[in-house]
């Protein structure tokens, strides 16, 4: 690491995984999970199955990677955001930050792929463990900006929770939309109702919709 940023060779070894991480779920998307092998998710990404099997130990692990990682830098936006902006301001700001390329309306087609692949035992499973670690990247974000104790404090856990299950909600409502939406949106939203303790409707607000 060179002044605080990845060297060549950090950014090379994260360009691959997300290049192998995105090839997973296209082919997944595309055959099936069952359908894919490491060998085609390795020849998508250019590199060797070798080479995949230096990054992942399973095609869910590889999968589920990008999703990971959006969140662990939605943590490192935080901890970059202006110290003087608003907390929920701060956080949705650094949520957005990793989304910026979902901006556009989805392919029915994918959305209904993704519905199926999510559905896959391997994937869930994968998707529970590695929720432990990204929450806890974020606490310890939050924590550090609010000067709160992340293992002792009620705060930083309850609001990470919170913004976490806003998140997922966000990804509920765009992979069940008709018609499709697009992600960014979404979560957008869902962040700023949450960041205004979620009032209660009016009817006008469920007349138009919103």
């Amino acid at each position: 690491m060179t002044n605080g940023q990845p060297g060549l060779r950090e950014r090379k070894k994260a360009a691959t995984r997300e290049a192998l991480s995105w090839a997973a779920l296209c082919l997944a998307v595309e055959r099936g999970l069952e359908n894919v092998r490491v060998e085609d998710i390795a020849a998508a990404a250019g590199v060797s199955p070798r080479t995949y099997n230096n990054y992942f130990s399973s095609k869910a692990e590889a999968i589920v990677f990008r999703h990971r990682n959006r969140i662990l830098r939605t943590a490192e936006a935080l901890r970059a955001r202006p110290a003087e902006e608003p907390l929920w301001e701060a956080l949705t700001n650094s949520f957005v930050v990793p989304f910026e390329d979902a901006t556009e309306e989805p392919a029915p087609e994918w959305i209904a792929a993704v519905r199926l692949l999510l559905s896959e035992p391997a994937l869930q499973a994968e998707l529970s463990r590695g929720g432990a670690e990204t929450r806890t990247g974020l606490v310890a974000a939050i924590a550090a900006r609010t000067g709160t104790d992340a293992a002792r404090d009620l705060y930083p856990k309850l609001v990470a929770s919170a913004a976490l299950s806003a998140m997922q909600v966000a990804y509920e409502q765009y992979l069940t939309a008709e018609p499709a939406v697009p992600f960014l949106p979404v979560l957008a939203e869902a962040l700023r109702q949450l960041a205004a303790g979620l009032p209660e409707p009016s009817r006008s607000t469920e007349q138009r919709g919103i």
